[in-house]
């Protein structure tokens, strides 16, 4: 029964490690290891519950960005925004206390108790466009690219502050090659080409 025990503890570990050493409990289940298994280890801090239902290796390297990978694999389908993109790309001075995360309409609010989020509702189109895989310890995140999340900073301007979007464009010039043309496609795309013109022709 002892072999057993060893052998089920063995196989989650190693499925774990497999998943870059984090893990959610439906993944985990769906690749084999029982629940009671996941739960045996956190008591026995061999893996640790870093939110509900998303475990890690005890052993692994600290995670670089926890709340964002946090966020990520509690919602799989949402795509990191506004302020949080903006922090990631380095283009703002802004610290996010939230993690700012977009969501097509319609669609349900996860429930996250840690860290805090801020919801963004978008529209089909403006959901769908503009988004770029990043690779966080291994784990494949959704983020909106930089020109896309500047010209939703400009269209969230009322929210969070055009003085955010407008030192975000500035930033963005300095520390990216300028694409005018990405900028104003998606300044279409978010219906606000001519709000956004004269900040653009100010920095060109």
């Amino acid at each position: 029964m002892c072999n057993k025990k060893e052998t089920a503890d063995t196989k989650a570990i190693g499925i774990i490690n497999q998943h870059n050493g984090i893990i959610r409990t439906k993944e985990a289940i769906n690749a084999g290891i029982h629940s009671r298994t996941i739960y045996k280890l956190r008591n026995e801090g061999v893996v640790e519950e870093i939110s509900r239902g998303i475990f890690r290796l005890a052993k692994s390297k600290p995670i670089s960005n926890p709340d964002i990978l946090t966020v990520a694999m509690r919602t799989p389908n949402g795509v990191f925004c506004l302020i949080s993109a903006l922090s990631y790309f380095n283009i703002t001075t802004q610290i996010p206390h939230k993690v700012f995360i977009a969501l097509p309409k319609g669609a349900e609010t996860p429930r996250i108790n840690y860290p805090p989020i801020s919801v963004h509702r978008f529209s089909r189109d403006s959901f769908t466009q503009g988004i770029q895989q990043e690779n966080i310890d291994g784990i494949k995140v959704n983020f909106y690219c930089p020109e896309k999340t500047i010209m939703d900073c400009f269209k969230f301007r009322n929210k969070i502050g055009i003085d955010v979007a407008i030192e975000a464009l500035k930033f963005y010039k300095s520390r990216y090659k300028l694409d005018v043309d990405k900028l104003l496609k998606y300044a279409r795309i978010c219906r606000i080409e001519n709000i956004v013109k004269p900040y653009l022709e100010a920095v060109i």
